[in-house]
């Protein structure tokens, strides 16, 4: 009998909960802003009172993570709609080397079909045949044929990263006009009228933006060794500078009003089915690898995507979708040195140009009286020994490269592959990860490098600062931490300061819509504490 009654009271509890928890919302709206640290995000929280002030009114994770070392936007990207680390989906960089192809050019770029007449790195065929894993727009569509899979943004490699393999829309900027790579499906009308409104924009000259006091603060002049200074620009353009168009908020708000527009035509979020778009904004890293994070331009840069992520929102709020938002980034990033130093970070440095991966191969293959650079890379990341080397030379090199790296003042670790290789893939809280452990958590077999070399903290790993002043893609927190934050309608604010992963947004998302996650398994997990979503049990 007791038993009976026990049952009896679960069941009670179980259908409680059941009539308490809402339908799914009709449209989930995953927003990805390029370069977007925690840190940045903590700073600028009590100015935004726009969008970003929206979420942050929502759950929020403020210490979220790209939990691993290869923090570039492709390998991000890869984690916010998949639920796997880059070690799963395959995207170890935003390129990689591969010695074997049947091409002049060895790098392969992350989102490009090498197979495609007359693609290379640097001129490709975008295609998601890299991604090795589903995303959640793919499952959904597997699970309820009739979803739309859509997505929308500033990059290339953030539209294929966060759609996959099945988008019914994908559209990117490609430098002069959003385009796509599927063929076969006919362009929504609104997306010719927005390349119309786009190039009409970029044809006038743009004055700049006027700071507002908390931007008039930051704007302190910084002169770097070239000669360059920066810090307290306002982000005008000339007429008809597209590179400059690309790094300012007008490409943003250009990303968010094609959205808008792609949910109005396709009708998103009042199918049978819910819906999934994916929002990559990219400016907000252009302007930081330009100018730095620290500076009034990018001052300027958060508080303009405030107000039109406000605007977005309004939109959808007018439309009477039921809907959810979530946002997070594919990384942080590190303020160039000069800046740093001002604010007390005495060990920020620009890199030592003696590391480029031709340096060091120079001095090793005169060492080792070999041929060649031996060595192909950058200045930290993956590096790659020359594979037309005898297999006891390259053994010869590896030993010579590894000590090399390892004896510099500005390497923190330098890994062979067989090091990464047998180091178990990392679990449980981020934070306390050793850097080797990070570092497997963006290792390929297939794709990575033969050294994995990590720069020490604040080493600004550019050598020529012409084109970018700043960057990211160390295995230090700066890039890693990003924010993580969703808000529905009704959902009672929730702070979170336990750490959670970029991976985990997915599983978190098909909980929110009852999706169940069949095979493959996924590295991430379902979030407690958002709003009603109820995690299942693993």
């Amino acid at each position: 009998m007791r038993k009976l009654v026990l049952a009896a009271a679960a069941a009670a509890c179980l259908a409680s909960q059941a009539s308490a928890q809402p339908a799914p919302p009709r449209l989930l709206v995953v927003i990805s802003v390029d370069q977007f640290s925690a840190d940045l995000f903590d700073e600028y929280r009590p100015q935004f009172t726009g969008g970003f002030a929206r979420l942050a009114s929502g759950a929020v994770f403020h210490n979220g993570y790209q939990s691993h070392a290869a923090t570039e936007t492709c390998p991000g990207h890869s984690t916010i709609l998949t639920g796997d680390r880059p070690a799963t989906t395959g995207i170890i960089a935003n390129s990689w080397i591969n010695q074997a192809l049947n091409r002049s050019d060895k790098g392969i770029y992350c989102a490009e079909d090498e197979a495609a007449p007359g693609s290379s790195s640097a001129d490709y065929k975008v295609s998601d045949r890299h991604l090795r894993v589903p995303t959640l727009g793919d499952r959904m569509k597997g699970a309820w044929p009739t979803t739309r899979n859509v997505a929308v943004a500033g990059k290339d490699r953030a539209a294929v990263m966060m759609s996959g393999h099945r988008p019914d829309q994908r559209w990117y900027w490609d430098g002069k006009k959003f385009a796509t790579d599927l063929t076969g499906v006919a362009a929504p009308a609104y997306v010719a009228a927005t390349n119309a409104a786009v190039q009409k924009l970029i044809a006038e000259p743009q004055p700049g933006l006027e700071p507002p006091p908390f931007c008039v603060a930051k704007a302190q002049p910084v002169t770097l060794p070239s000669g360059k200074t920066l810090g307290n620009g306002t982000l005008a353009r000339a007429a008809g500078d597209a590179g400059a168009f690309r790094a300012s908020p007008e490409l943003d708000a250009s990303v968010l009003a094609l959205s808008a527009g792609l949910i109005a035509e396709m009708k998103l979020g009042r199918n049978p089915a819910p819906d999934v778009i994916s929002v990559g904004l990219s400016a907000t890293d252009y302007v930081g690898h330009t100018y730095g994070p620290g500076g009034q331009e990018m001052c300027l840069q958060l508080l303009d995507l405030d107000r039109e992520l406000g605007d977005f929102f309004a939109v959808l709020d007018r439309s009477g979708i039921d809907y959810a938002l979530v946002l997070t980034a594919d990384h942080g990033g590190l303020d160039i040195p000069e800046r740093l130093r001002l604010k007390g970070v005495a060990d920020a440095a620009w890199v030592d140009p003696a590391l480029r991966a031709s340096e060091m191969g120079k001095k090793i293959a005169a060492k080792l009286g070999l041929p060649g650079p031996v060595l192909i890379g950058d200045v930290s990341g993956d590096v790659w020994i020359d594979r037309s080397l005898k297999v006891a030379d390259q053994a010869r090199v590896l030993k010579e490269a590894l000590a090399a790296y390892r004896a510099h003042p500005q390497v923190a670790k330098a890994f062979s592959r067989d090091q990464v290789a047998s180091t178990a893939m990392p679990s449980g809280d981020p934070v306390g990860w050793s850097v080797i452990q990070r570092v497997r958590a963006s290792f390929d077999p297939e794709r990575s490098g033969d050294i994995l070399v990590m720069l020490k903290p604040h080493i600004m790993p550019i050598v020529d600062t012409s084109r970018y002043v700043a960057t990211h893609g160390s295995p230090w927190d700066y890039d890693r931490r990003v924010p993580i934050a969703f808000w529905r309608k009704g959902m009672p604010a929730s702070e979170h300061p336990e750490a959670a992963e970029t991976a985990d947004i997915m599983p978190t998302l098909a909980a929110m819509i009852g999706l169940p996650l069949a095979a493959p398994a996924i590295d991430g997990k379902c979030l407690g504490g958002v709003g009603t979503v109820i995690c299942p049990t693993r």
